[in-house]
């Protein structure tokens, strides 16, 4: 090998052995024997099913997958086990914060001008999110043509590892009676359920603060049915050409953190398949890196068309965030979202309070709301430079812990109707793509987003909520704060009296439920089989017309358990008549 390829090998065995059990954590989880380093990876393997992504909806259907055939599961990221960032509610944000390149999120800012996240780790968005669990409304359940009794024993068997009632204390209790008073009724108690009213609804955080997962769900996998490699990027889905009429997804190319190459391809038969639970960024985009996408756009980038589907990338939305700042002359706990209002009107109101800490930093480092999360509507966003994130995150350090006292109420639009598109930068699939989302774009978004931040005001005014609010700040002083407060998150206006319409438009942030790309009925058909291809699915929320209820992570998980329930009695269905 010579002196110079030995230290190469044993660099890249090291690099490996790094990111594995350094970065990654040597705490593998609940006996998952079955997760591996890419690097181990052969240089050719064969599976029944090769899912990536080993996200929100990946991990369930895996599991499930493994339990009648054989399932290779290929995740970008790292394990989320052993990480505290990840695991404690008190760091919720510091994943979000964490700009280098082996962090558990992939930060990227919309031509929108606003910034976000993508998850980059085994578990996906679960491992970042502020914990809300709820279900979608049965009225979506009916209108995507799901089954609802699989639809009601898949969120069974997930609430079953990662569910929980959460501990209302007091900020959050304030928060549940000032909707009611507001006129957010009826009160419907604790329930996973979207009803309309105001509710107390799950989290994916025990009763110790820890977070559980969608990688947890592997707990349900067969051991000798399914293979995890981390930090396995798929650049290319591979085709085959043998003179077949329609193209048939055929295998994978996987690259490891090395920089090596690995093949996996389908074992032969017919039911066999290649599915893509990348995320609503990832799997648009892998889509086109592989050829299937607009032709012209993929010409462009001189990427070989294998069909021309204009559809990829089309119809991207996210829901958009608006909050208010409220400081609090009483002590608050360290709450996320726990409580919702959902308002007949189409806009969800929730909460999260953060506390004093003496010397603690954690609420300014990792709240909800911090700048160093890329949650900052103190300027409009196409002024939201790194320069204003940076001053932002400097006057936020110069603050007293005192100012961090009380918390944040916010509403976030249903749908939504505004609609952008996704486009390819390069042909690295660790870039980020171009996505634009036209916030309100659509009037009827603008319209809810102002009726809900009217339905704010009135909870702040409540007498529910009088012990956590100065009586001296009225809610329009609260919302003309300026920019030397940075906690307020506020734009500068010369005018005392902002409308709503533009501070809607001017404070917009994102609540990470971006989707679409790949939705049933023009990407994907109704079993999720990407149309004018064989042997390829796409399971994840890169299908949905618009974001399940108030959080879509319950229903994203549902979805890769329901659809692989389905698959299997698929796969069942098919043998038996082969047999025949």
């Amino acid at each position: 090998m010579g002196h110079l390829g030995c230290w190469r090998f044993v660099g890249a065995a090291l690099l490996g052995f790094l990111l594995f059990h350094g970065f990654c954590h040597s705490d593998k989880g609940p006996n998952y024997s079955f997760m591996h380093n890419a690097t181990s990876a052969p240089a050719v393997s064969s599976y029944d099913y090769i899912i990536i992504g080993g996200g929100t909806a990946g991990c369930p259907l895996a599991a499930t997958l493994s339990q009648n055939a054989t399932v290779l599961l290929l995740e970008r990221g790292c394990s989320p086990y052993g990480n505290p960032n990840i695991t404690n509610l008190s760091s919720f944000g510091a994943s979000l914060s964490d700009l280098s390149p082996t962090s558990p999120s992939q930060r990227f800012i919309s031509e929108d001008g606003v910034i976000n996240a993508r998850a980059r780790v085994l578990g996906g968005g679960t491992c970042l999110n502020a914990g809300f669990y709820t279900r979608a409304p049965l009225d979506y359940v009916r209108e995507a043509g799901w089954d609802g009794r699989l639809v009601n024993e898949s969120y069974r068997w997930v609430e079953n590892k990662v569910a929980f009632e959460p501990s209302m204390k007091s900020w959050q209790s304030a928060f549940r009676d000032g909707l009611i008073e507001a006129g957010v009724v009826p009160f419907n108690g604790f329930t996973y359920d979207h009803i309309n009213g105001t509710k107390v609804g799950g989290t994916i955080f025990d009763q110790n603060g820890h977070r559980h997962t969608a990688a947890d769900l592997l707990e349900y996998a067969n051991p000798s049915g399914i293979t995890v490699f981390l930090h396995a990027t798929v650049p290319k889905i591979l085709f085959a050409d043998e003179g077949q009429q329609r193209p048939r997804a055929h295998g994978v190319i996987f690259v490891d953190a090395t920089g090596a190459q690995h093949r996996a391809y389908l074992n032969q038969g017919s039911n066999n398949e290649i599915i893509v639970s990348a995320g609503a960024l990832g799997s648009p985009q892998l889509l086109m890196l592989s050829g299937v996408g607009p032709e012209k756009h993929l010409q462009a980038h001189n990427i070989t068309v294998v069909l021309d589907q204009p559809m990829v990338g089309q119809r991207m939305s996210d829901n958009p965030m608006n909050a208010v700042f409220v400081p609090s002359p009483a002590q608050t706990e360290v709450s996320l979202i726990q409580v919702v209002g959902i308002t007949e009107f189409g806009s969800y109101i929730e909460a999260a309070s953060g506390s004093n800490f003496g010397s603690s930093s954690a609420v300014k480092d990792y709240g909800m709301f911090s700048p160093k999360i890329g949650q900052l509507s103190t300027v409009p966003p196409k002024q939201r430079t790194p320069e204003a994130l940076s001053k932002a995150i400097e006057l936020m350090n110069n603050l007293d812990q005192a100012a961090f006292v009380g918390g944040f109420i916010l509403e976030k639009i249903m749908g939504p109707i505004s609609t952008g598109q996704l486009e390819l930068r390069t042909r690295d699939p660790d870039h980020n793509p171009s996505v634009t989302f036209n916030y309100f774009k659509e009037p009827e978004d603008l319209q809810r987003c102002v009726q809900g931040m009217s339905t704010v005001e009135k909870v702040i005014e409540s007498n529910a909520f009088s012990t956590f609010r100065y009586n001296n700040l009225s809610v329009s002083t609260l919302m003309n704060m300026t920019a030397n407060s940075p906690i307020n998150l506020l734009p500068k206006h010369r005018n005392v009296s902002i409308s709503l319409e533009q501070y809607c438009k001017d404070t917009v942030m994102t609540i990470w439920h971006y989707h679409g790309g790949c939705q049933v009925g023009s990407v994907v058909d109704g079993d999720y089989k990407v149309v004018g291809v064989d042997g390829l699915r796409v399971v994840d929320g890169s299908t949905f017309n618009f974001s399940p209820g108030t959080n879509p992570q319950a229903t994203v998980m549902m979805l890769g358990r329901y659809m692989g329930v389905k698959i299997l009695r698929e796969r069942l269905a098919a043998r038996d008549q082969d047999s025949e």
